[in-house]
């Protein structure tokens, strides 16, 4: 039978050894949203009605706190890149906001609020030569005409959707 435990928590022997939050929050939500009475849950998980009344009343720690602002302040220039930015050019803008912090310790938090960056797909040049055999120039490069409609030359523009 498969436990409904967060990801970042492990049932190991009978005794929940992760983030104490986190099966605090899983134990919490049974309640809410299954109807599964703590007593069970805590019986389930492997850990005591009073650990998780303790864990559930308890104010949070500065730690957690900084954590918190620290996943504000990444998911807050994530949305503004649109999706683009990864954990280095997210970790370039937190250092400049004066946050002291790794890049994996950005990329981990990333990966746990699910926050994956897209990949900007630059669109190649077609003018580079060996790409592909170019055209006859029947012009040779000479765009001065001794009468009307006798050579058409125009502006290539590319249009990026």
């Amino acid at each position: 039978m498969e436990r409904d435990v967060p990801k970042r928590c492990m049932v190991v022997g009978g005794v929940a050894a992760a983030d104490p939050a986190a099966v605090a929050g899983v134990i919490s939500d049974n309640r809410t949203e299954h109807g599964i009475p703590h007593t069970v849950s805590c019986r389930a998980l492997g850990v005591s009605e009073s650990w998780f009344y303790k864990w559930r009343d308890r104010p949070s720690t500065g730690r957690e706190l900084r954590r918190q602002h620290l996943a504000d302040d990444i998911e807050e220039i994530f949305t503004e890149s649109g999706g683009t930015y990864g954990s280095p050019k997210i970790f370039i803008l937190l250092v400049r906001k004066g946050w002291r912090i790794l890049v994996n310790t950005i990329a981990k938090l990333m990966a746990e609020l699910g926050l994956v960056a897209r990949v900007v797909r630059r669109r190649s040049g077609l003018t580079r030569p060996g790409r592909r055999p170019t055209a006859p120039e029947f012009v040779k490069r000479d765009f001065t005409a001794e009468e009307p409609d006798l050579v058409w030359a125009g502006d290539m523009t590319e249009i990026v959707a």
